[in-house]
């Protein structure tokens, strides 16, 4: 029978899909701590239920949130009072003992009012981190104004050092917890499964782009699609087709699944997403409607209602401006700091180049930066000093994405310079470059002028924002990138930059160059 027919009963779903990989694949009810009871997989569940995991996370965190504020106030005990006794150290008729025990909870419940334990909002992105931040500003206002109303002399080192530290710790601690979740997930585990409904090419680049990555903890288990067709690239990405546009609340109550995704097409639109978002309050699965907008989100999407209608008003992308001020003056300041803190490193550095082949220590380069103007991008040298005329007989061995020149082993790196390599410090003197304002320190990978010669109208927005000593690409498998995942990633950066992204970005680039993914 041909793809277009396939067709599944009904009864034959969950047997179909438990036979994928050998495993119930639908089992997402994994415990979030090692020791937690595990539901059998074929236990149902009640409709609104969360997973066992997801219970146990929040449980987690708001555990630590309540440790959090408990470890500030006696921080802030120790510093506002030393050695003097807990009963004898009063806060307008309370002792700082009342004090440490009241905290705990008030601290939880501003959480709570802020919605900061909501799943939606946990282990992915900034929102989790934003309403943090609300919340202990809340709590700030609050003791400050009930101070105030109450005449209570509340000793100003003690919350000028308890609250700030609570605020941190509760950032921190989430963070561990985060980290601990995004590996269980990259071991297949508390991940929420999910119901593609669409045109089954849109379902199987939905499924591609979100196998890229497991840290949003969704994982399609299956599909819908007009007539319940399927195709030969949904079989050889290994997600079935259960039932029509026409059954996706039946068949997500069938597989029990978390998440329902609908895909932009004419047969979802306005009125049949409505009916589908009321049959699903039978179910426990969450409704999503991915736009066709991609890889723009944060701040610059809002939903905006008009007349009954909730469209996405889609701000443009802040390429100028005062935020852009700032990112220079940060950008050179941090490059002059950093300067001064590596120049032994550097040193030690150039002592080794030297040691290891002759030539120069540093390679020079030029490279395209913002608005097409080009540059010479500095480098330590990690290759011998005719590495460009032997480039000509190694073309045909290139393992890089198409534009970009890379071979896992070429035999143009010397040993310092695959040392150098591994741990990107062969990038360390693009900080003169920061420092000058021809680069930034996260942005776009500095491409070739021969690889701008061959860009496209997409590739060429690369050029609105200056290159980058760090970005995306770095973090996400620098080398191992094809073309398309390149270009998506910056892409998306300059789409999507902010402060909070850069500092995201140099935060995660510590653990891309510690592992070594893609250098080479």
């Amino acid at each position: 029978m041909a793809a277009e027919e396939v067709r599944v009963l009904p009864a034959q779903r969950r047997r179909i899909i438990d036979a994928n990989d050998g495993t119930p694949t639908l089992s997402t009810d994994q415990a979030f701590l090692p020791l937690t009871r595990r539901r059998p997989a074929s236990a149902p569940r009640p409709a609104g239920r969360r997973p066992v995991w997801q219970r146990e996370y929040v449980r987690t965190i708001a555990v630590s949130d309540a440790v959090s504020a408990l470890l500030a106030a006696l921080l802030g005990w120790a510093v506002r009072f030393g050695d003097t006794p807990l009963h004898a150290t009063g806060l307008g008729g309370l002792s700082v003992a009342w004090t440490m025990v009241l905290l705990p909870p008030v601290w939880v419940a501003s959480m709570l009012l802020f919605r900061a334990y909501e799943p939606r909002f946990l282990a992915v992105g900034s929102e989790e981190f934003q309403r943090v931040l609300l919340a202990g500003t809340t709590v700030v206002a609050f003791v400050g104004t009930a101070s105030w109303a109450l005449q209570l002399e509340i000793a100003r080192g003690f919350v000028v050092v308890a609250l700030p530290v609570a605020g941190l710790l509760t950032v921190l601690s989430r963070l561990v917890v985060r980290h601990y979740l995004h590996v269980r997930r990259a071991a297949g585990e508390c991940m929420q499964s999910t119901l593609v409904a669409g045109h089954p090419e849109a379902v199987a680049s939905l499924v591609r782009q979100v196998r890229r990555q497991t840290d949003h903890g969704l994982r399609v288990d299956a599909a819908c699609t007009p007539g319940g067709r399927s195709t030969e690239e949904l079989q050889a990405l290994g997600v079935p087709v259960l039932g029509s546009l026409e059954e996706v609340a039946a068949v997500a109550g069938e597989v029990d699944v978390d998440v329902v995704a609908t895909l932009t097409c004419p047969e979802l639109d306005g009125p049949v997403l409505r009916r589908l978002g009321w049959e699903l309050e039978n179910t426990r699965a969450d409704l999503v409607v991915a736009p066709a907008l991609t890889d723009v989100g944060g701040p610059r999407v809002v939903i905006r209602p008009v007349s009954g209608l909730p469209l996405l008003h889609v701000d443009r992308p802040e390429l100028r401006g005062i935020r852009h001020v700032g990112k220079t003056l940060l950008d050179r300041g941090s490059a002059a700091l950093g300067l001064l803190a590596l120049s032994p490193l550097f040193v030690l550095v150039a002592v080794l180049i030297r040691l290891d082949s002759p030539g120069p220590v540093f390679f020079r380069q030029r490279r395209v930066g913002r608005d097409g103007t080009e540059f010479t991008m500095v480098k330590f040298r990690s290759m011998v000093v005719d590495a460009e005329q032997r480039l000509i007989d190694l073309r045909e061995a290139s393992e890089g994405n198409g534009l970009l020149f890379k071979m896992k082993r070429d035999p143009r790196v010397t040993r310092t310079g695959a040392f150098l390599r591994r741990y990107s410090l062969d990038e360390l003197p693009q900080l003169f470059n920061v420092l000058t304002g021809s680069m930034s320190l996260v942005g776009p990978r500095p491409p070739l002028p021969s690889e701008v010669a061959e860009y496209g109208q997409d590739l060429r927005r690369r050029l609105l924002v200056k290159p980058g000593l760090t970005g995306l690409w770095q973090v996400s498998g620098r080398s191992d990138l094809d073309l398309d995942e390149s270009t998506r990633l910056d892409l998306q950066y300059v789409e999507n930059w902010s402060p909070a992204f850069d500092l995201m970005i140099l935060a995660k680039t510590v653990r891309a160059v510690l592992g070594g993914r893609g250098a080479y």
